[in-house]
């Protein structure tokens, strides 16, 4: 037996001299690439990790179906769940192990404002791109088919407009947000909010129950087919290559099956990579995920925005280079501290954090980098150079990262 400290110190050693000998003589690993002993073992084998219907689970759906826990000694267990609440509950109460999960509901519940507080991990990022904005079929008829035209009917036409998001602080709410405030539109005070399942919105659509919604795919894609909604924007025109959705878990259970997490990247990074390497693995990955066990739709539903193939249901199609993105040569996978602390500057720009955070202090503790570079060398998956990364979105505005305080005060339309 080995010390804790001599424990790290021998993973760290392995990792290092990994990079110039094989992985499998140097960790125990077997015929088929199971870890079978050694400082590496992982401490749990069963791993259940919630989802939610949502073409963006697919990593961690495939990961299982194609066999790529096996190889890191684990057996993903994927669980549907009904709604975020649900997968916030019971990440909380230990139901779940890990789960596909919104960037923002994690930083939600670590800062107290989504739920009750508790200290998060984010192991890794799942995708980025391929949400949307869908408006009514009533709207679009009314001319509403984009920001400014929205805008302006409803200064024309005066009344409560709903607009629904999938959870308070989650990144639904917050691409909502950024929109409607890029165009002028205050969504604190000039329109109704409501929270709504991603599975729920098309329904709730086709009998009234709102304007517009920002969800996941293959939701806004389903509302264009069943002709109760047109897409106005992606959530890749708001922000190009925008963190999405988490790989998540509680910091606790981290601290108690360390190897296990990083088994659980290493698996989950197989299946994105495997995702992104052509054609016919995406095509293949939505005819796995179509099934009613994970998302429950028509195939075609999914595989349609999954290659870039977008129309908006008023007779514009067009081919998006930037459509949804599960690896792109690890770039999608690495959790950068500048995306953890770009939701926390929206949480506190519409009020849901009443004081300032400490933004780096905060994403440093949430993402949890070491353990993702563990998985990613297990992986031979590269790592960007840093951290942090800036982006300009839909406004113009460049959020690097470097500011956090003045970038969430800099904004003219805010709680």
């Amino acid at each position: 037996m080995t010390t804790d400290n001599n424990t790290d110190e021998t993973r760290r050693t392995v990792l290092k001299v990994g990079a110039g000998a094989s992985l499998a003589g140097l960790t125990g690993l077997v015929s088929g690439g199971v870890f079978a002993a050694g400082s590496d073992k992982p401490e749990k084998e069963e791993v259940k990790v919630g989802f939610i219907p949502l073409t963006d689970c697919a990593s961690v759906v495939m990961a299982s179906v194609l066999g790529f826990d096996k190889k890191y000694g684990i057996k993903i267990v994927p669980s549907k769940e009904s709604s975020w609440a649900s997968v916030r509950d019971k990440l909380a109460n230990g139901e779940l192990d890990a789960a596909h999960v919104l960037y923002g509901l994690v930083y939600g519940v670590q800062m107290g404002i989504g739920g009750p507080r508790k200290d998060m991990a984010v192991l890794m990022s799942l995708n980025n791109n391929g949400q949307a904005i869908t408006l009514s079929r009533k709207l679009a008829d009314k001319g509403a088919v984009n920001g400014a035209a929205l805008a302006k009917l409803m200064q024309a036409e005066k009344r409560e407009y709903a607009f629904a998001q999938t959870f308070p602080t989650g990144t639904h709410a917050m691409w909502l947000y950024y929109w409607l405030a890029t165009y002028g539109i205050n969504p604190m005070k000039d329109a109704k909010v409501i929270t709504v399942p991603p599975p729920q919105m098309v329904a709730n659509m086709r009998v009234g129950n709102m304007d517009g919604f920002c969800v996941g795919e293959p939701w806004n894609h389903r509302a264009i087919v069943d002709g109760v909604g047109v897409t106005a924007a992606t959530t890749q025109d708001i922000w190009q290559d925008h963190p999405e959705k988490t790989l998540g878990t509680t910091l606790d259970w981290v601290k108690k099956y360390p190897n296990t997490a990083r088994a659980l990247v290493a698996a989950v990074l197989e299946a994105s990579r495997w995702i992104d390497a052509g054609l016919q693995n995406k095509i293949k990955m939505a005819e796995t995920i179509a099934d009613k066990s994970y998302v429950n739709t028509s195939v075609d539903v999914i595989n349609q925005r999954i290659l870039g193939r977008y129309q908006d249901g008023m007779g514009k199609t067009w081919d998006d280079k930037h459509c949804m993105k599960f690896f792109n040569d690890g770039q999608v996978n690495f959790p950068y501290l500048s995306d953890g602390m770009w939701f926390m500057t929206q949480h506190k720009r519409w009020g849901l954090l009443k004081s300032e955070p400490d933004y780096l202090a905060a994403a440093t503790s949430v993402n949890q980098i070491a353990l993702y570079k563990d998985a990613a060398t297990m992986a031979k998956v590269s790592v960007p150079k840093s951290p942090m990364r800036s982006a300009k979105l839909i406004d113009g505005v460049v959020w690097d990262g470097k500011n956090p305080k003045a970038y969430a005060e800099s904004f003219k339309i805010k709680a």
